[in-house]
């Protein structure tokens, strides 16, 4: 099809979609690499797309500074950093004057009110409240000071007939009534990692009129106070698009002041002291495959991309990972993002083949996990790039082994092995073994790279049933505890081990970020104890302990970690591209001109 077929369709479709761009209007269009967010209530999120959403949606207390590296936190909704006491659990915080909640239906003539302090512990509490189906209770599990039992009589209130309070006290969340915008924090020990949740989209702050005004619907009809809004219903079409328009009431920020180097030399300073956001659209498009995205981006209807695998030879040169000249010619901007990311194959604890602590299942996990060649699999669909490690905390945290090797590795492809531990395991050469249930997601490559998983697990005579979804069942699958085996990728939520660990917690487990349904309580204790502690090395040798743990029992296969690549069209301005933190779509910029 000609480039101008594909405009004229394009704006064909528009004008079906009974909405014509404005002209003048800065209308940024990216995609997002799966079927898109399941919703967008941030206390039913748990996927880093709903976090993409949802960030230009909703606020936090904290935010991330978006061009400082390492990262950094700055205030968002606070009108300066949370003050802590000396020792360690009290927090004490001050609201912006003058934040509103996004102009909707759900208030009084339409018009969005001042976010206030009780709006902060309204939602928190929110995910208290299992009948909102919460995704990330462990966020706050047995942190704050009365709240673990504020949600347990709360909710047996529920079960006996009764109503979820949320103006019932709780004794670690203090409000004052001279000053609606201060409140108070008080946790059951010190946690050096509790300001980075304070970041976390699950954490943003949210209305009471519009849960309640819209009830179940909350879920497709988000008010928040962000840089963006979602202004209809039909605005949002499932697994294929979504449109948000710039927020007029949004707060005073302004793009930042402080860069380095990198950022003057690509003009990314240009805009300090100018008031956001300069979009006045945002069109996203879900790609379940990744070839109609690089399609699209080809064509010039997406203003950057992350490449895919098997398309990166074509912008960028393999051996050195720069992009070519003649794309460089064209104006278009490479970035390579090391991910804080791992890669696994998940086994469910709980699973009655493959789960269970008896020595029997634990050698059947570890002759899959030797028979497993991750080499291959890099090879053949990460281009190689991809870095390969053991244990559960990746790349450029404490915990993460020299050169990536764990003193007992069990990395594969070790087949003789694997045989062994499959015959201690009860199955000679496969014998006897039911075909093993494997769940992934549909995207690039998905096929193929199970095939090979397949292949692989074949040479010590396991068989794989594969069942390839889209990535929105495979997550209910796992939160309903229904994959006997899975895979998919957990990028860190913040730049600390801790979070990576939080994935083996007891407590944390499904549909919480314990994936695994792993528990050990040995495991638990040293979690809470590390969890309480400041960096150094005697946490670090903690965190190796409990990497090695892991290592030992196998409730996973893995690890990788990713390097994802972006190419960003000339007209797309003050692009710095992040995968720690969402919501940087509101520091860029058009230049139509050269569109």
């Amino acid at each position: 099809m000609s480039r101008l077929a594909l405009l004229a369709l394009a704006g064909f479709l528009t004008a079906c979609g009974g909405d014509l761009q404005a002209a003048g209007q800065k209308t940024l269009r990216i995609p997002i690499p799966t079927d898109g967010p399941k919703n967008l209530d941030p206390v039913r999120g748990s996927t880093m797309y709903e976090n993409q959403v949802c960030s230009v949606i909703f606020e936090g207390l904290l935010q991330y500074k978006y061009l400082k590296r390492p990262y950094e936190l700055e205030p968002a909704l606070l009108a300066e950093m949370p003050k802590v006491s000396g020792d360690g659990k009290t927090y004490s915080f001050r609201l912006k004057k003058g934040v509103r909640f996004q102009d909707n239906a759900c208030f009084p003539e339409g018009k969005g009110r001042e976010v206030v302090a009780k709006d902060v512990f309204y939602s928190w509490k929110r995910i208290a409240n299992k009948g909102n189906d919460p995704k990330s209770w462990w966020l706050l599990d047995g942190q704050i000071k009365g709240f673990n039992e504020y949600r347990d009589e709360q909710n047996k209130a529920v079960e006996n007939g009764g109503k979820f309070d949320y103006d019932a006290a709780v004794s670690g969340m203090r409000l004052f009534a001279d000053d609606p915008y201060r409140f108070e924090l008080i946790l059951v020990e010190p946690n050096p990692t509790f300001q980075y949740k304070l970041a976390m989209f699950q954490l943003f702050v949210v209305p009471r009129e519009a849960v309640e005004h819209y009830g179940v619907r909350f879920t497709r009809n988000p008010v928040g106070n962000g840089p963006f809004m979602l202004r209809k219903q039909d605005h949002w079409t499932t697994a294929k698009s979504i449109w948000l328009y710039k927020n007029p009431t949004y707060r005073q920020e302004t793009y930042p002041d402080e860069y380095g180097d990198d950022d003057k030399k690509a003009g990314r300073h240009k805009a300090a002291g100018k008031r956001l956001p300069f979009l006045d659209k945002i069109e996203i498009t879900f790609f379940v495959e990744s070839q109609p995205m690089w399609l699209e981006f080809m064509s010039n209807n997406l203003d950057y991309t992350t490449v895919p695998a098997e398309n990166f030879a074509e912008p960028f040169v393999r051996r050195s990972r720069k992009l070519r000249s003649r794309w460089r010619k064209r104006g278009a901007t490479g970035y390579a993002v090391p991910l804080l990311d791992f890669i696994f194959r998940g086994f469910n604890m709980e699973d009655e083949l493959v789960g269970g602590y008896t020595k029997k299942r634990a050698h059947l996990r570890r002759a899959l996990q030797l028979a497993m060649d991750q080499r291959e699999i890099n090879d053949a669909f990460y281009n190689g790039i991809n870095t390969i490690y053991d244990g559960p905390i990746p790349p450029g945290l404490a915990g993460y082994p020299p050169n990536g090797k764990a003193p007992d590795s069990l990395r594969g492809p070790s087949i003789e092995r694997a045989r062994a531990e499959l015959a201690k395991a009860g199955y000679p050469g496969g014998k006897g073994l039911p075909k093993l249930d494997f769940w992934t997601g549909q995207a690039s490559q998905a096929k193929e790279q199970t095939e090979m998983l397949q292949r692989q697990m074949r040479r010590i005579g396991v068989e794989l049933n594969i069942h390839l979804v889209d990535f929105s069942t495979l997550i209910e699958k796992v939160h309903k505890k229904q994959a006997q085996m899975f895979s998919f990728a957990w990028g860190s939520d913040y730049p600390d081990p801790e979070n990576n660990l939080a994935l083996f917690y007891g407590p944390n487990e499904a549909p919480g970020s314990n994936s695994f349904n792993y528990k050990r309580p040995e495991y638990d204790k040293m979690y809470l104890r590390m969890r309480a502690m400041s960096s150094g090395p005697e946490r670090e040798k903690l965190a190796i302990k409990m990497r090695d743990m892991v290592l030992s029992d196998v409730p996973y296969m893995g690890s990788m970690a990713r390097t994802r690549f972006y190419v960003v069209r000339p007209w797309l301005l003050n692009c710095k591209p992040a995968e720690v933190f969402a919501g940087w779509w509101k520091y860029l910029d058009i230049d139509e001109s050269k569109r």
